[in-house]
């Protein structure tokens, strides 16, 4: 039987039979393109180059420029560390705590390693991905597999299994060593061999290629004040006793009254952290201007207006101004590189006007304030003039607020910095991380779908130039903060999931965005579901998304 595949981008025909595996492909499609392919897609749906070619359809070749491409790179780089360990020190063990800027930490159950220590490990990974190790993929029974990861000390990976509903798990195999891991892995150990391991506080980061940086190993720029907020959550996880999504399905399993104590001790962990920053800008008796920044559903909003109300318990009178009301008219705005208005750079803000606005309103003048229209592009003045009072801070929130650019005329002692983003502490499992920018996502399509009439599918579509954008125009300054504060709630995923499978559902294998979400559905049927809404405070954080917040937006 002869099956044709039809490149989607170039129009080649490949040629293949039922013993045909993509691999196969790959390699032809390798050598007249140069490019090392980690996965396909095939009629729109992710395989893995070791599968078998099933019938005939169409084929996109997809390397690490993808952010599955990414994804499969890193899983394959932790199976490899995983048996380079195991055949170093058997006893010891690593776990992925989370991203460090493009990075993995992680550490050991062993403690803070040497350099001696990961320059060994580092050594034998190399010997591994020189042998070039196919991985393979079987598919087994969920009890079957609970017990084989029960028997070697992974009960993590065991209790994850244990709250699905699907049957079956698949588990990955390289030579004598099997594993598991939440989607796919590239063809083989050779597919991985640029790396480095980099000594970073109690434990170490693996630096890789990404798809901003797909050619070689970067640079590594290490953030202190991001590594804190995370062993901050770390250390909220431990107080609740969940540091993976089986512990916490585990506790949703037990009831109601367990689910209450999850949502009140989460949330009064962020009131407790909403008060500190309070605090801190009170004792530093010279601010005036308080900036809050951070990517697309972070949940700035709720953070200001919170922090807001903590600021009024100490006397204080807080006023809020739109940075949306100071873009430059339309016929002004700086264009991207595909000519289409960038309403994301900094340059699209009248960066003189805001700051001459808020240096006289801090100075104690009257002023007028702009306001935007953006149905016509055009600014027009407010009728009622502003003058406020030393004990009336001003709030900004806005995606720029840690860009020294745009409060450049402001001196650095009347200003205080939040940056605000929903960091993703809490594992699936040991190895298996749950993306940051999943949690955002996912908190966007409910949000996109509910409140501003975007489907699904338009959400998918426009993410990866909103991460494009963060990457542009937040993430470069967010060691500018004078505090960072992580959004994220532990039971946020288990909520969420009633609202987005229903819309990710929707999406069928016609469209583009198929992968993504059919990916992300994947995801959430890890979570058992927490239906008991009405325990969530109109004050939360997720109600920004789900709605019935006490807020106005």
């Amino acid at each position: 039987m002869s099956f044709q595949l039809t490149d989607v981008e170039s129009g080649q025909v490949y040629y293949a039979d039922e013993n045909t595996k993509f691999i196969d492909i790959a390699k032809k499609f390798e050598k007249s393109s140069g490019k090392m392919v980690l996965y396909v897609k095939f009629n729109n749906d992710i395989k893995e180059l070791f599968s078998k070619v099933p019938k005939s359809g169409s084929i996109q070749f997809c390397d690490i420029t993808t952010p599955d491409g990414v994804r499969i790179y890193r899983r394959g780089l932790f199976f490899v560390l995983y048996i380079a360990l195991k055949e170093i020190n058997p006893e010891d063990k690593f776990y992925v705590n989370n991203t460090l800027n493009d990075a993995m930490y992680c550490e050991f159950k062993s403690g803070e390693p040497s350099e001696d220590y990961l320059l060994l490990l580092e050594n034998k990974m190399r010997e591994i991905i020189e042998k070039d190790i196919v991985f393979e993929k079987k598919t087994i029974d969920k009890f079957d597999a609970i017990k084989m990861f029960t028997d070697i000390g992974e009960e993590d990976k065991a209790l994850l299994f244990k709250y699905r509903k699907k049957s079956t798990v698949n588990i990955y195999y390289a030579d004598k060593y099997f594993n598991y891991f939440y989607g796919y892995l590239p063809y083989s150990t050779g597919y991985v061999n640029k790396f480095k391991l980099k000594k970073v506080e109690k434990g170490f980061v693996i630096i890789h290629p990404t798809n901003l940086f797909p050619e070689d190993v970067p640079d590594y720029t290490y953030s202190p004040k991001l590594f804190a907020t995370f062993e901050e959550y770390k250390n909220w996880l431990d107080i609740m006793e969940i540091t993976t999504v089986g512990e916490l399905n585990s506790i949703i399993s037990q009831g109601a009254e367990k689910v209450r104590d999850i949502i009140r001790v989460a949330e009064v962990l962020h009131e407790k952290k909403y008060a500190q920053i309070a605090d801190e800008i009170v004792n530093r008796k010279s601010v005036r201007l308080i900036t809050i920044a951070g990517p697309s559903s972070s949940g700035k909003t709720t953070s200001a207006k919170r922090i807001a109300l903590h600021l009024k318990v100490h006397g204080l009178r807080p006023i809020s101004i739109s940075l949306d009301d100071f873009f430059l008219e339309r016929e002004k705005t700086p264009r991207d590189e595909n000519g289409n208005y960038d309403f994301e750079s900094i340059n699209a803000l009248d960066l003189e006007l805001f700051n001459d606005t808020m240096v006289d309103l801090i100075n104690g003048k009257e002023v007028t304030l702009p306001k935007f229209d953006f149905k016509t592009g055009k600014r027009f003045w407010r009728d009622e003039p502003l003058k406020i009072k030393e004990n009336q801070p001003i709030i900004i929130e806005g995606i720029h607020g840690l860009n020294e650019l745009l409060t450049a005329s402001i001196s650095k002692d009347q200003k205080f910095k939040i940056y605000v983003s929903s960091l993703t502490q809490m594992n699936l499992d040991s190895m298996d991380r749950i993306p940051t920018t999943d949690t955002r996502l996912i908190r966007r399509l409910v949000r996109d779908y509910y409140f501003r009439g975007y489907s699904a599918e338009d959400t998918l579509k426009i993410w990866p130039s909103v991460v494009k954008g963060e990457h542009k125009n937040i993430f470069p300054f967010q060691d500018e903060a004078d505090i960072m504060f992580n959004s994220h709630l532990v039971y946020e995923l288990s909520v969420l999931k009633l609202f987005a499978e229903p819309l990710l559902l929707s999406i069928d294998n016609f469209h583009p965005e198929y992968t993504e979400a059919k990916r992300l559905l994947r995801f959430l049927d890890y979570f058992l579901p927490i239906t008991e809404l009405e325990e969530i405070p109109k004050t939360s954080i997720i109600r920004e998304f789900i709605g019935k917040s006490a807020f106005r937006y």
